[in-house]
């Protein structure tokens, strides 16, 4: 039992290690009010113990009516009251600006559909515009508020970053907002937190929180379309169909089935959070995906030799070697 409880004290994936102005207003919320309920709790306690323990003829009516309203009603009512005071300003969303970074994010069985804009680029009909897509990864720039809007395509999801903030739900036809600010810059995990099908346990993403000017600098490096060599791995793409589902920023193929494939090469896992990101891996994922991600709507390709699914898997992590130079 104490090993399971130790093995949920690290800082990539907890509530007790916030690295959010949120999660840390949340803990420091929940040990207030957890102190608060152990004084009522102290106090019923001492209730038992004096009418329990006290000689016989000692406490009177009198005197037992008069515990019971000081430690039994009088205490925990005005605990309650200065803790339901405090928590209600606690409990306010954080302000947020025109200039603010929205980042919308998907919930798909099982993935993350991401993409990167602000609020004051709109489109036509006040549509925010894009800066980026992505899939499966989070960046955030530590110190400016983000919000998040969130919305699920096929079932209910659960959006939580337990370091950055708490849970929030993402229904399909609904958005619902979450803001938060990140406060230092590391590499966190993310999951989904509503049990959504046979791989929701397998539906974790990467959140890396960066100083702001090193996210201003990737973000504007993620929106130039990587150069991609036209070798085996592209007639692979092309032969397979990949572009009936995926994109690739500065090509041909902008489907929006799949994850975004234009930064793969640079994102930390594979398969939303459940696998290294090698060669090996990834060609593994593309002749079977079901054996990883059981339920998983992105079709196997065993017809595909161990040879042809390698070259096309460092086809597509080219996006790395590219930023290298």
């Amino acid at each position: 039992m104490a090993t399971l409880v130790l093995a949920g004290c690290n800082g990539h994936q907890s509530a007790l290690a916030p690295f959010g102005l949120e999660a840390r207003s949340t803990l420091w919320l929940t040990a207030v009010l957890a102190a608060g309920g152990s004084v009522i709790a102290l106090g019923m306690a001492a209730i038992y113990f004096v009418a329990a323990r006290a000689p016989e003829g000692k406490l009177t009516h009198q005197s037992g009516m008069r515990l019971v309203l000081w430690l039994g009603a009088v205490v925990p009512t005005v605990v309650l009251t200065a803790l339901l005071v405090w928590a209600l300003p606690a409990m306010r969303p954080l302000p947020t600006g025109d200039s603010d970074l929205h980042i919308r994010v998907e919930g798909e069985q099982f993935w993350w559909r991401v993409a990167y804009a602000r609020s004051d680029h709109n489109g036509p009909g006040g549509r925010t515009e894009p800066l980026l897509l992505s899939a499966n990864e989070v960046r955030l720039p530590v110190g400016r508020t983000v919000v998040f809007e969130l919305t699920a395509t096929d079932v209910i999801h659960s959006f939580w970053i337990p370091g950055l903030a708490g849970k929030m739900d993402m229904i399909p036809g609904r958005t619902n907002r979450l803001v938060v600010k990140a406060e230092k810059p590391g590499t966190y995990r993310g999951v989904c937190a509503e049990f959504c099908g046979l791989s929701h346990a397998l539906m974790a993403f990467d959140v890396i929180a960066m100083e702001p000017a090193a996210f201003d600098a990737w973000l504007t490096a993620a929106r130039i379309p990587p150069r991609r060599t036209q070798d085996r791995g592209a007639a692979l793409f092309a032969r397979e169909g990949c572009g009936s589902c995926h994109a690739l920023a500065g090509t041909s193929a902008q489907a929006r089935i799949g994850p975004d494939l234009t930064r793969f090469g640079e994102r930390l896992t594979l398969g939303a959070g459940i696998l290294e990101p090698t060669d090996a891996h990834t060609a593994a994922f593309i002749r079977d995906p079901h054996r990883f991600k059981p339920g998983a709507r992105m079709p196997a390709y065993t017809h595909l030799t161990q040879e042809e699914a390698l070259a096309l898997a460092r086809w597509l992590k080219q996006t790395k070697a590219e930023n290298a130079r």
